[in-house]
């Protein structure tokens, strides 16, 4: 064997095993046969031509500053043969640990994640059920990371598999939150979670706009989360295609989460937001409501902004076609436009309108990908068109208002990219842009005093801040 085979810090530990058998049989040795002479000398006595040429070799490899005694190395009298064990590694955890991190890919379940990293597919189906008490599988996202530590566990022990086996699954959910399945001895897996603790600011920031709202706030430098969560709060009272005007402004106060370096790692929620529109001003206040627990955003007066229905559940699009009676552009003829069209790049997304039931999401005809949502026992949107469908809408899935549903596409019957969008009311299609939607909650009493109460508190909030009109770019991941 060469001394070339094995690093410096494994030769040791071969020598010190070599060393102790030899001195051991020495022992024996002199005291079975009698001997006056002590072991030592004995050894030393035979130092030179009696030392094993594997031991001779390793220390010939290691630099001189390295102290060997070899007087412990020696072995007996009359050549006696000296059986030399082979190196083996230690079977502690730690050296038999194995790490794999796998990227989610699209159409990924947990399971095949697993898998594909070599996971047993008992023991990946054990991690996952421990995971579901924390973490719902089926809101895997597309590149994330998820890391598999493999291990020996107890049932390699009692098995004498060699394989080391699954002992910890983890992932990040958030920036700030690490959850993992840990396999405990004797018990199974487990569920654990992390909560990175971030310190909390507060950004006031607006701007005007010049073309779309969507633009100017990107511009701004405003984070696309919260620019899709102030479209979104605004959605029931205003029209995006007609009402935005250039000119018009926008301020959003919302939170942003930094670590201890002050690295800004995660947006909040807009806390308060408002838009100036030819002259009139909406706000919007986010609070929660003590008796039902629930948050949401009302206007000043105390009226939840948030309605049915949203007027337009697409942004950054132009209204191409209304409601009505209209010579249809693939067919030729005069025919009832049962809809509103809107003209927008292809890959757009597309918003669920309102809460509801998905009742069809397939190829429908002329109407090319198509969704129907059911809200109520009143109301239905169905949006046509789509190049492909939003992740996890089927037949029966729920979704909540604002939820992308899909993204712009030409599919079916159509001249070009834009959504096709139908309000359905009692089973008879209406006009989209004129609907009467019902208000929601109107606080009131005592709720209504807690809620001028807080307002008043956000503005002297507001006001003690300086607006910024460029946010720097923050290492939100």
């Amino acid at each position: 064997m060469k001394s070339g085979l094995f690093s410096k810090s494994m030769l040791i530990p071969v020598i010190t095993m070599i060393a102790g058998g030899a001195a051991g049989g020495l022992l024996v040795s002199t005291f079975l046969s009698g001997s006056d002479q002590p072991p030592a000398q004995i050894a030393s006595a035979k130092q030179k031509q009696d030392t094993p040429s594997i031991v001779q070799e390793a220390a010939a490899s290691i630099d001189q500053d390295i102290e060997i005694d070899i007087d412990t190395t020696e072995v007996l009298e009359n050549n006696a043969e000296v059986t030399v064990a082979a190196y083996a590694p230690s079977t502690s955890d730690s050296l038999n640990e194995m790490t794999k991190t796998v990227s989610v890919s699209k159409g990924d379940t947990l399971m095949a994640v697993l898998t594909r990293a070599g996971a047993d597919r008992t023991e990946s189906h054990e991690a996952i059920t421990a995971l579901n008490e924390i973490f719902d599988p089926r809101s895997l996202k597309i590149g994330q990371d998820v890391t598999l530590y493999f291990g020996n566990t107890d049932t390699d022990q009692e098995s004498g598999t060699a394989a080391p086996g699954l002992i910890r699954v983890s992932l990040k959910e958030d920036v700030d939150r690490q959850l993992a399945a840990v396999r405990t001895p004797g018990e199974g897996f487990t569920a654990q979670e992390t909560i990175l603790e971030l310190d909390r600011k507060t950004v006031r920031a607006g701007g005007v706009i010049q073309s779309s709202l969507f633009l100017s706030a990107a511009q701004a430098g405003i984070p696309t989360k919260t620019i899709v969560d102030l479209i979104r709060i605004f959605s029931y009272d205003v029209d995006f295609q007609r009402e935005i005007q250039p000119g018009d402004g926008f301020e959003v106060y919302f939170e942003r989460f930094a670590d201890e370096d002050g690295r800004v790692l995660k947006d909040g929620a807009i806390i308060w937001a408002s838009m100036t529109l030819s002259g009139k001003e909406y706000s919007a206040y986010r609070f929660r409501t003590s008796d039902d627990g629930f948050t949401d955003y009302y206007n000043a007066q105390g009226q939840s902004i948030k309605k049915t229905l949203m007027r337009t559940p697409i942004d950054g699009a132009r209204l191409t076609s209304g409601f009505g009676k209209r010579k249809h552009p693939t067919l030729g003829y005069t025919k009832m436009h049962r809809g509103v069209d809107f003209g927008a790049r292809s890959g757009t997304p597309i918003m669920a309108a309102g809460n509801g039931t998905v009742e069809m999401a397939a190829r429908n005809g002329g109407y090319g990908n198509y969704v129907r949502i059911r809200h109520n026992s009143e109301y239905k949107t169905a949006y046509a068109h789509m190049k492909n469908f939003g992740k996890g809408i089927r037949k029966g899935a729920r979704v909540k208002q604002g939820q992308i549903i899909g993204y712009v596409g030409s599919t079916g019957r159509s001249t070009g990219p834009h959504l096709h969008y139908e309000v359905h009311r009692n089973s008879k299609q209406i006009n989209p842009l004129s609907v009467k939607l019902p208000a929601g909650r109107k606080l009131g009493g005592k709720m209504l005093a807690a809620f001028q109460a807080h307002t008043d508190g956000i503005r002297k909030e507001v006001a003690g801040v300086e607006l910024e009109t460029k946010l720097a770019s923050a290492n939100v991941e």
